[in-house]
Formats: structure tokens, C-alpha cells, sequence
């Protein structure tokens, strides 16, 4: 559990590992669907049925065969990202009113109606099902980490809300591996099979959320005290009256009646300068998520089959698989150093490395790495390219895709969490959406004839934005995250009301060497108040 045991702030027993493993790997169900279809798009959009289905001949001369029309390619990537904006503010009244637990597995039926529909042949249905599909996928984006956040061990959180981005990325391998598998099929399955693998990641989500308790401080929230505290005894595998849940339940309970004394918790409280700095909590949380998606690396995964092919890169699909197999691996190493490196630390390793990798791919693009007159290649560069582009996603896995879902479930107070959550994955999803749509705009090449369009036509130079934007990951990271490793969400609640951001190391430190919990600190806080008053009427 997030919290741990409140009387002595140590965690929860090592007894309650089991649940958190059963419910970090099928919680974590949730990323496959986003990843997954991520991972699909780019690879059916070059697939020959569907252009032939969805696309138009090309009949200027310029050799392009069948292809998509920039607008219409712009559309059916970021339309997904449209709807999961509008998914990621419906979470809050979902997870709020519905429940955790119900919430997503109705988020679920949401998305297979969504996936349902892409199966279709009209273009129109397509397109509607990829905006319902999104709905699903945003809520589902949301109320995991939040659930994770609110039912994980403290030690372990960081941890188990990582494997979030770690289902991502296995979404995008498998994605990478069916398509390989189906591309070749002369036929509507080529891309049907990809798109309806999806019904079974949402069924295996559905079966496992079912078996898992409602989140405890869900239930706290709403009042329902008895069935909160029997969620905390399974979650604890403990009795209903044994000290560890009855000491958990009084730490939750504190926080969120100190919650409830700054406010309603309605959207006003997300953004207002209290004593638990809700609005800097709030603003950190969007703008991480911000943050995250102009890293760049939603380009490599939405269009890096494009990419790669048109850098003239022989046989894109596995240069695809290679960059999904890196992004799997290195998140798996980054879901183990959240809890031992910090999540600080490793988003400013992380920032930096991004940085520096981006802009090499930059340079050796327009240098040595872009294609001459005679079509030749010079395949030194090209391996230069495709080295920095794999050291990259490196980066980005092992710290800002896992580091910054973990830091959304850990920022905000209990009284406002499902708001501000939402408030900060629709952020996510807004300019997942820009960059989607924006993206063959800034790197495709420029068309004529009746249809054609005009673009920026930057190429690989657009690695010289990334790598830009990598540097102002890095810059807010240092003046705006704090250092919230090993601490429990109400210890979190306590660093933002008594310390700093550039001061957060000292102070966590100072809480675990402490063993403070908010319980403890409000009764000093008492004690003192008590003191002052006795000296004050002596």
C-alpha cells in the first residue's frame, strides 16, 4: 500500500507483496492498450491493402504509389489522442463516483466498442472507433496509476506504477512482432488481426481487475470506513483489527481530514496556493506530462516505420522490432532504479542523455546520413543514426516514461487526486494529440497535384526540436520536481507543506531517518500549538 503502516512510517509488512505483485501485473494490462496501439498504427499505415482501402494512387509523377494524404495521415494517428484527452477529464468523475476498481473495467468496454469499429471498412467508422477507443484508453490512463499509487507499498511503488510504462512498452513489441507477422497477407486480415489482438489485453484486464479490492482510500473518501478498511486488510493481509490496518487507516484518515481543511476538493482547490501547495502540486503534474511527450519519442513509435523508410533505411519493420525490444529492455532496468536512483534524479540523467543523443542523430542526419542524388546511402552514418536513436529511447525508458506516471499517482493530496490526475494524463494526451497531428506536417516531404499539401519538410532535422525541448525537460525537472523516493503518499503530503523543492533531499531524509508520519506530525504540531497556548495565558 502507498501508505504503509502510519504509527511508525516503516511500510507495509513484507506479507503484502504478494497482492502487489498480483496487482501491479494485471493493473499494469492497461499500458498494453495504450502501447499497443501506438505500436499498430504506424506499422498498418504502410500496409498495401489498407492504403489500397483507405488511401488514394498517386498520379503525379512523383513515384509514391499508393499512399495516405498528410491531412488524412495527420487524422488517423492523433484522432486516438483527441479522444483519450476527453478519456483523461472523464476520469475523475469515473474514478471518483464509480470507483477505481469499477472504472476501469467499465473503461475497458469502452475501448473494445472502440477497436470494435476499426474493423470496419469505411473510412468514417474507422475514424470513429479510433476517437472511442481513446476514450477507453484515456481513462484507463488515468485510474491505473491511480489505482497502483493508492494500493502499492511505498518501497515498492515507484516499482509497480513503473510496470505502467513497462506494459506500455510491451505493447508497442507486440505490436511491432503481429504486424511483422501480418504485413505480408494479401488481404483485409493484414490489418485486422493486429487491431483485433486488443479485444484480449482489455478481456485479461477486465478478469484481473475483478479478482483485486477496490482502492482503500477510495472507500476512506467516500465514508465507507468498514469496506476501507477491509480493502487495507487484504491488501495487508492482515485482519480487519490488527494494529498494522488500524494504524494505516489512521494515517489516511488524518491526511485527508488535513486535506478536507484547505478545501472541498473541487477544480478551484487544484490550482490554489494552500498550505499543502495544491496548485504547484497540480501544475508540476501537467506539466510533466507535458514535458514527457516533447521528448520526441512518441515520433519514433507513431511514425518511426515511416521515418525509417524514408531515410532509406531496407527493411523499416525491424529496425521498428529493434528500437520496441530496447524500449522494453531498458524499461525493465528503469522500473528497478525508481526506488533505489530517485525519481529526481534519474528524470534530469534522463533529460541529459535524451538531449545529447537527439542531437547527434540531428547532425549525422544532415550530414553524412541523408540519401545523395543516385538514391545510395552511406550506411556508416545510417548505423550512426540508428545507434543514437535506440541510446535514446534508452534514456527516455529507464527515467521519463516510467518516472513520470509514477511522480502523476504520487503529487497530488488524496482530497483532489482524482481531479488533479485527470488535469495532468489530459495533458499527456493534448499534446500527444499536437505532436501527432503536427508531426507529418514538420517532417514530410511537400506534395503536388490536386491533393498535394505543403509542409516543413525538416526530415531527420527535426531531431534538432527534440533534442531542444530535452533541455527544457531537464531545466524544469531541477526548479519544480521534488525527491519523493521511499516516502508514503501522506509523507509526500508533508514534504510539499514543510519544505521545499531544491530542499527536498534534506528533508526526505530527515523524514525516513525520523520515521515521521503525518499522524505524528500533526499531534506535534498539537503539542506545540498546546505548549504555546499554556505559556501564552501563564
Amino acid at each position: 500500500m502507498a501508505g504503509g503502516p502510519g504509527g511508525d512510517g516503516a511500510g507495509v509488512e513484507s506479507k503484502s507483496l504478494f497482492w502487489s505483485v498480483v496487482m501491479s501485473a494485471f493493473a499494469a494490462f492497461g499500458g498494453i492498450l495504450f502501447g499497443y496501439d501506438t505500436g499498430t498504427i504506424g506499422g498498418i499505415m504502410v500496409m498495401t491493402d489498407w492504403l489500397q482501402l483507405f488511401g488514394i494512387f498517386d498520379t503525379s509523377g512523383e513515384n509514391l504509389g499508393w499512399y495516405l494524404p498528410t491531412p488524412d495521415q495527420s487524422l488517423v494517428v492523433s484522432i486516438l489522442s483527441a479522444g483519450t484527452f476527453f478519456g483523461a477529464l472523464l476520469a475523475y468523475p469515473m474514478g471518483d463516483y464509480i470507483g477505481r476498481k469499477w472504472g476501469i473495467i467499465a473503461s475497458c468496454a469502452v475501448f473494445s466498442l472502440g477497436v470494435g469499429l476499426q474493423l470496419d471498412t469505411r473510412w468514417a467508422t474507422f475514424i470513429v472507433g479510433r476517437v472511442i477507443a481513446g476514450l477507453g484508453v484515456g481513462l484507463v490512463s488515468c485510474l491505473i496509476p491511480m489505482y497502483q499509487s493508492e494500493c502499492s507499498p511505498k518501497h515498492l511503488r515507484g516499482a509497480i506504477v513503473g510496470l505502467y510504462q513497462l506494459a506500455i512498452t510491451i505493447g508497442a513489441l507486440l505490436a511491432a512482432i503481429v504486424l511483422n507477422a501480418t504485413k505480408s497477407r494479401p488481404d483485409h486480415s493484414s490489418w485486422r488481426i493486429p487491431i483485433a489482438v486488443q479485444f484480449v489485453w482489455a478481456a485479461i484486464l477486465v478478469i484481473g481487475m475483478l479478482v483485486l479490492p477496490e482502492s482503500p482510500r477510495f472507500l476512506l473518501k467516500k465514508g465507507r470506513e468498514a469496506a476501507g478498511k477491509s480493502a487495507l486488510g487484504r491488501l495487508l493481509t492482515r485482519p480487519v483489527d490488527s494494529p498494522e490496518v488500524t494504524a494505516e487507516f489512521d494515517e489516511i484518515m488524518a491526511a485527508l481530514e488535513a486535506d478536507r481543511q484547505l478545501g472541498s476538493g473541487s477544480y478551484a482547490d487544484c490550482f490554489r496556493n494552500t498550505d499543502g501547495k495544491n496548485g504547484l502540486r497540480t501544475w508540476t503534474g501537467i506539466l510533466l506530462q507535458g514535458w514527457q511527450q516533447l521528448t520526441g519519442i512518441n515520433f519514433i513509435f507513431y511514425y518511426g516505420t515511416t521515418f525509417f523508410k524514408s531515410a532509406g533505411i531496407k527493411n523499416p519493420f525491424i529496425i521498428t522490432i529493434i528500437c520496441d525490444v530496447v524500449n522494453t529492455a531498458t524499461t525493465i532496468v528503469g522500473t528497478q532504479l525508481i526506488d533505489r536512483v530517485g525519481r529526481r534524479r534519474l528524470l534530469l540523467i534522463g533529460a541529459a542523455g535524451m538531449c545529447i543523443c537527439e542531437f547527434i542523430v540531428a547532425i549525422v542526419g544532415v550530414t553524412a546520413g541523408h540519401i545523395q542524388p543516385d538514391h545510395s546511402v552511406n550506411l556508416p552514418a545510417q548505423r550512426v543514426l540508428i545507434a543514437f536513436v535506440c541510446i535514446y529511447i534508452a534514456f527516455f525508458a529507464t527515467s521519463w516514461g516510467p518516472v513520470v506516471w509514477v511522480l502523476t499517482g504520487e503529487l497530488s493530496p488524496l482530497n483532489i487526486r482524482a481531479k488533479a490526475m485527470s488535469l495532468a494524463v489530459a495533458s499527456n494526451w493534448l499534446w500527444n494529440f499536437g505532436i501527432g497531428y503536427a508531426t507529418p506536417y514538420l517532417v514530410n516531404p511537400s506534395t503536388t497535384g490536386v491533393l498535394g499539401v505543403k509542409t516543413a519538410d525538416l526530415g531527420v532535422k527535426v531531431f534538432f526540436i527534440w533534442g531542444s525541448t530535452c533541455a527544457g525537460c531537464f531545466i524544469f525537472t531541477y526548479f519544480f520536481v521534488p525527491e519523493t523516493k521511499g516516502l508514503s503518499l501522506e509523507q509526500i503530503d508533508l514534504l510539499y507543506r514543510e519544505s521545499s523543492v531544491l530542499n527536498s533531499e534534506k528533508y526526505r531524509a530527515r523524514i525516513l531517518a525520523d520515521n515521521e508520519t503525518f499522524v505524528q506530525h500533526v499531534k506535534g504540531a498539537a503539542h506545540e500549538n498546546l505548549e504555546y497556548t499554556d505559556e501564552k495565558a501563564a
